[in-house]
């Protein structure tokens, strides 16, 4: 399957240490094609960290997408039935926003996004980066993977030793996981080695 042509909206949300990895596939995206719409939660849009200053990521992503950057609740509401996408991606999926997202709780740009795309019947695809994603987070994660319409980028564990309970998606699947998830299909195996050897 080819993503030209499709229109994918991209949410980020706060795991500010991936997106050095999650950028240059938002751009792939786009060298495949696809129309990418970027969703950025507050954190994202305003949050200076020691992975970089908010506005030079925000600068970024404009760049790769050449798209406006929905930034807050007004903006993410057309994208229901009036402008209906072919599949919202979140990468990366704090646990955070994980949490809110299994609990309908809808309170970013970001996770209305993704309410409207399950509202509109179509996929919905994480690519999670969380610490407690083997603790309390585990819970919300599993009802996630058992909802109709939300597929998952194959994870794994980053950091077994420092960091039991972290998991993070093998954020290099992501296309293949789109493609996928817009067939209706779970990318497999779900559950990786984070790196590969």
């Amino acid at each position: 399957m080819s993503l030209k042509g499709k229109h994918i909206g991209f949410g980020l949300t706060g795991s500010h240490c991936t997106y050095d990895e999650v950028l240059p596939l938002m751009k792939k995206l786009v060298e495949m094609g696809a129309k990418v719409t970027p969703f950025v939660t507050h954190t994202v849009a305003s949050t200076d960290t020691k992975f970089g200053k908010s506005e030079d990521w925000i600068q970024k992503i404009k760049e790769i997408t050449q798209e406006d950057i929905v930034d807050s609740m007004p903006k993410a509401e057309p994208f229901g039935p009036k402008t209906p996408l072919d599949c919202m991606v979140i990468a990366p999926m704090t646990g955070n926003s994980t949490s809110k997202f299994a609990n309908a709780m809808t309170d970013s740009p970001v996770l209305m996004g993704a309410k409207a795309t399950l509202r509109n019947g179509k996929p919905v695809v994480l690519a999670i980066s969380t610490n407690d994603a083997l603790g309390l987070n585990g819970v919300n994660i599993m009802r996630l993977m058992a909802t109709k319409n939300i597929y998952f980028v194959p994870f794994g564990q980053d950091n077994p030793q420092v960091k039991p309970n972290s998991l993070v998606a093998r954020m290099e699947a992501l296309p293949e996981t789109i493609e996928s998830a817009i067939a209706g299909k779970q990318y497999q195996p779900v559950l990786v080695e984070k790196f590969r050897d």
